[in-house]
């Protein structure tokens, strides 16, 4: 423009020589000593994912084998997977929350083979029969108590279900031997409904055991027998009355009145948060007598009577240690 010449400058001249690297063609990135950085807004990995807690997988296995169908329950009905699952936590809940419960001689709990559980009976409502399963469970490692329910526990709606699918069958002979000699751990609360129905004037007062046959089945199933002792079962429903008119129309033993029931509606069924205490006893052998021992009537009132003997008196020692109804 204007004549004068374009001048050509050169790319690589003196001064702008192109990198070795550069020129070899190699690209600069692959210099390990050249630090990489990565643009803003750039992609990240992924972090990796999280492990799922074991109650989670628990969880999830559980609802598989029930869709899937692939579970077990055995000939009376007991349902062990769901017994874990679910009515365990909520009962463990109350167990450990609400009951307080502190366990006595759990040493005597055989971790394997059969055994026979005596227990006293109380309470209004038999919750005492479920805190002794979760404690058995939970000191044993898992074992389950297999209980012996009066006949009108199966005919309730729901209740008889859940009776069945946790391991509860009728209180009869034939089943409790039978499940001792598959070296089940058998739960036995020979009171019955005259222990859990009676009235709060006679708490800690055993009534009577009937004719022995739990330790009949014992004799039979040349099993031990454990006498059991709970405390703090008797104050969640102080029974102060019975309305027997309401009892004969639902087909209930009795219909309790307490301090806060039927006054008080639905709430007054919430129990007293009582701190409870449960012992297991010295096992008390039945492999050293023949097996014709189970017919000797003598023996076997015996027996009884020991049993008995032993649950009062922990009672009684029990309850003079304690200083609080609700602090133990």
């Amino acid at each position: 423009m204007g004549g004068a010449e374009a001048q050509v400058i050169p790319l690589h001249g003196p001064g702008r020589e192109k990198p070795e690297a550069v020129a070899a063609g190699q690209d600069l990135r692959e210099n390990e000593d050249a630090p990489v950085v990565a643009f803003p807004g750039a992609d990240q990995p992924a972090p990796a994912p999280e492990v799922l807690s074991d109650a989670a997988r628990s969880a999830l296995g559980f609802i598989r084998d029930r869709l899937t169908g692939d579970y077990t329950v055995d000939e009376f009905g007991f349902d062990a997977e769901l017994t874990d699952a679910v009515f365990l936590p909520p009962l463990r809940a109350l167990y450990k929350k609400w009951f307080r419960v502190d366990t006595h001689g759990v040493e005597n709990l055989p971790l394997e083979g059969g055994a026979l559980l005596v227990s006293n009976h109380s309470g209004t409502l038999p919750l005492d029969s479920l805190m002794t399963a979760v404690a058995v469970h939970d000191e044993t490692g898992g074992r389950h108590l297999r209980g012996l329910g009066a006949d009108l526990v199966f005919q309730v709606p729901l209740v008889g279900s859940f009776a069945r699918k946790s391991g509860q069958t009728l209180a009869c002979h034939a089943d409790a031997e039978r499940l001792l000699r598959q070296g089940e751990l058998v739960g036995v609360w020979p009171e019955g409904f005259k222990g859990v129905g009676k009235p709060f004037s006679s708490r800690y007062k055993l009534q009577r055991f009937g004719r022995g046959g739990f330790v009949s089945a014992a004799l039979s199933a040349g099993v031990p027998i454990i006498p059991v002792s709970v405390i703090g079962a008797e104050e969640i429903y102080p029974k102060l009355g019975d309305i027997k008119l309401l009892a004969r129309m639902f087909g209930l033993p009795y219909f309790p009145v307490t301090p806060f029931f039927p006054l008080l509606g639905a709430l007054g069924a919430i129990p007293l948060p009582t701190k409870w205490s449960i012992e297991f006893g010295e096992p008390i052998r039945t492999d050293q007598f023949e097996p014709e021992a189970v017919e000797d009537p003598m023996l076997v009132f015996q027996l009884t009577d020991q049993v008995r003997e032993s649950i009062q008196q922990t009672l009684y020692q029990r309850l003079s240690q304690r200083k609080s109804v609700f602090r133990g």
